[in-house]
């Protein structure tokens, strides 16, 4: 069955598979409705996470897309709305607050889970999956590679400032520890700080769709905001958030990406047996 619309699925044939799941802006109006503030409900959003990756289809790799808000659904949550993080703030499947801890709601309202669970968090999962069968058809292995980004600065989530990179693999089970180490190297090249399973160790795609055994690396990829943004730093507003997408600005990221994505084919196609780049 075709994925419902909200759900853009570019395919490519080469054993990489993007996901992003947090670049949608779109609110149904019988939500937006029950909201605070349209700006709020958008303001964690992944901001021009899918332009910045814009250059992964002309290596081939295919990209599974949501149109949708995080604030609708958070498709990176754990489905029975177990904490992922336990112990730390977070938010929901549903958020109810944003990042910073603000009410998403009007009093009194609030998400019906179960509702927006079997609308859009399914089929994102299960557009995925059949993306990730497509291409294991292919390949004897792919990787999984979901995009993210986040302030730099959240007291409520993290102490500190954080790293530019933040690669997480679930403490190394959802990848092989050669994919993580060349991910890694290639971290190290830019110019930017980085780190691996620190704050970040993948959300639910990762931790739920990476199976090594199975030839299906996972991959998440965290960016301080900062990393490809002019961002401010601390709280935002309305007025400063988001910025504009400034390609010179995201530049020297966008190499460094480029180069972990290479990285992450390389590893792939190390296990054709026939040795063939496709």
């Amino acid at each position: 069955m075709a994925p419902p619309g909200f759900i853009q699925i570019e395919r490519g044939e080469a054993p990489l598979l993007l996901s992003l799941p947090h670049t949608g802006t779109d609110i149904p109006p019988d939500i937006e409705a029950q909201l605070v503030s349209p700006w709020l409900a958008r303001k964690d959003c992944d901001w021009w996470i899918e332009r910045l990756y814009g250059f992964a289809a002309d290596l081939g790799a295919t990209l599974v897309r949501t149109g949708v808000s995080r604030t609708v659904v958070d498709v990176n949550r754990d489905p029975s709305g177990a904490s992922l993080y336990p112990g730390q703030a977070t938010t929901e499947l549903c958020p109810t607050t944003t990042f910073d801890g603000e009410p998403l709601y009007r009093p009194g309202l609030g998400p019906d889970v179960a509702a927006r669970r079997e609308g859009w968090f399914t089929p994102y999962h299960a557009a995925l999956e059949g993306e990730i069968a497509r291409l294991r058809t292919l390949h004897p292995r792919i990787v999984l590679y979901d995009c993210h980004s986040i302030r730099s600065v959240v007291p409520r989530l993290f102490e500190s400032t954080l790293p530019h990179l933040n690669i997480g693999t679930n403490g190394g089970a959802s990848c092989a520890p050669d994919l993580q180490a060349a991910i890694e190297a290639e971290a190290a090249t830019g110019g930017f700080s980085w780190v691996s399973n620190g704050r970040f160790k993948g959300g639910w795609i990762t931790r739920h769709h990476g199976r090594p055994e199975d030839g299906v690396h996972a991959v998440q990829m965290e960016l301080a905001c900062r990393t490809y943004l002019p961002e401010p730093l601390g709280a935002v507003s309305p007025a400063d958030w988001p910025p504009a997408y400034d390609p010179g600005y995201a530049a020297p990221a966008r190499a460094v990406l480029a180069r972990i994505l290479d990285a992450c084919l390389a590893f792939a196609r190390a296990a054709d047996p026939e040795g063939t780049p496709r």
